[in-house]
């Protein structure tokens, strides 16, 4: 007997047939005689719809009434998943984030969970109950509901399998695992069998929207196996048909490259005439993050006399209108510039320790293509370029093409 934490994403829960579907497969490992903690997102496209009221009303908002909006709808659908499982005599019950005592830190809509208590939850599972888990939410020490940020489902799944000591945590997605590329973008794109965790942790920090990042740093922090599996395939994550995240040691052969991904949810930010001293960086990033703004990309150039200095980034593009205000208050009358019309383009694989030539490849690949590059940033196991997100389709087929990823036949 294996205990399991399972996660549905929204569009595996989008409707009722969907949530159906979910309760059929959890009722079916509860048979196979497993104990299982579900934890479930908000139906497709209702956080949207949230998030449109919030910005309906004012584009710049109290962070803490929107946390108290938006983390509605994983209630609804944890509730929902309850029923549907009782119904299929599976005792069940929801649970909440403030029930389960998931405390987070005070940074509305992009939360970092700093502790959980399942005491209460546990027993519950040893009676036999499936716990039905709204994902995405915390509470605050003051007692505020709290959100971890987008795809935060996934962060609220890991954590409880850390807590709970789960053997595994089944990611269940609209995807049949972790693919070369979007296979929306890409037809040939092939799915990958095992990734490592520092692999999948560039991928969704560079725009793959599998995983979210904080999730794959938990599951990294906690050795938690993780898998990635369709909602929407007979098989059950105890089959084993989705994509392991694994240790990089379980996989023996590296390639070169294993994936190019994308994110279209960039915006760039210029900083024109700086003065040219020490600490202004400092200066412009410390506010950032001081307003809970994670900066990415980031350039500095400087002028010929070596007095002026102009400094690019990018943000996320929900974060730009709230970048654009701290930088006009704490740098008054400095020539600010604007842009969403970019994209990022990145490609990722840990067998870029032991191959030469790779960032090479993807930019003359690039130049083939008439695509121009604005930024270049680069890690170990990864390449970053921003281009017109006008490019974006063309730069992705170019590359899965120019580094061999392209599924045969």
């Amino acid at each position: 007997m294996s205990l399991l934490v399972l996660k549905f994403g929204g569009t595996s829960v989008a409707d009722i047939p969907a949530i159906e579907n979910v309760a059929d497969k959890v009722a079916a490992e509860v048979k196979g005689g497993h104990k299982v903690s579900v934890v479930v997102s908000a139906m497709a496209g209702v956080t949207d719809q949230l998030v449109a009221y919030c910005s309906e009303i004012s584009q710049i908002y109290d962070a803490r009434e929107y946390d108290t909006v938006v983390a509605i709808g994983e209630q609804a659908t944890s509730g929902l998943l309850a029923l549907a499982l009782q119904k299929r005599g599976i005792p069940a019950r929801s649970w909440m984030g403030w029930q389960m005592n998931i405390i987070t830190d005070e940074a509305h809509g992009k939360a970092r969970i700093q502790s959980i208590e399942l005491n209460a939850l546990r027993e519950s599972l040893m009676k036999g109950d499936v716990a039905v888990i709204a994902g995405f939410q915390g509470v605050t020490s003051e007692g505020r509901i709290s959100t971890l940020g987008r795809g935060g489902s996934d962060t609220s799944a890991v954590a409880v399998a850390a807590a709970l000591r789960a053997d595994r945590c089944d990611i269940y997605t609209d995807v049949q695992g972790v693919y070369t590329a979007d296979p929306r973008i890409v037809k040939l794109a092939r799915r990958i069998d095992k990734i490592s965790y520092e692999e999948m942790l560039e991928m969704a920090s560079v725009g793959a929207k599998v995983l979210q990042t904080r999730s794959v740093e938990l599951a990294i922090k906690e050795k938690v196996p993780v898998q990635v599996l369709s909602s929407f395939e007979g098989d059950l994550g105890s089959d084993l048909n989705g994509t392991l995240v694994v240790d990089e040691e379980v996989i023996l052969e590296q390639e070169m490259v294993s994936s190019i991904t994308h994110s279209r949810d960039e915006a760039k930010v210029t900083l024109r005439n700086l003065s040219d001293m020490p600490g202004v960086a400092a200066k412009v990033f410390g506010s950032l993050a001081d307003a809970s703004i994670n900066v990415d990309m980031i350039v500095q150039n400087l002028s010929s006399d070596h007095k002026k200095t102009d400094i690019t980034f990018t943000v996320l593009r929900s974060d730009m209108l709230k970048a654009l205000d701290v930088l006009k208050t704490k740098f008054p009358g400095t020539m600010i510039e604007s842009s969403e019309d970019v994209a990022k383009i990145s490609v990722v694989g840990i067998g870029m320790r032991s191959y030469a030539g790779v960032a090479q490849k993807m930019f003359m690949t690039l130049a083939e293509n008439g695509i121009n590059i604005q930024v270049i940033t680069t890690s170990e196991i990864k390449v970053s370029v921003l281009i017109l997100d006008e490019y974006t389709e063309l730069a992705v087929r170019s590359l899965h093409t120019a580094y061999g990823l392209d599924r045969e036949g």
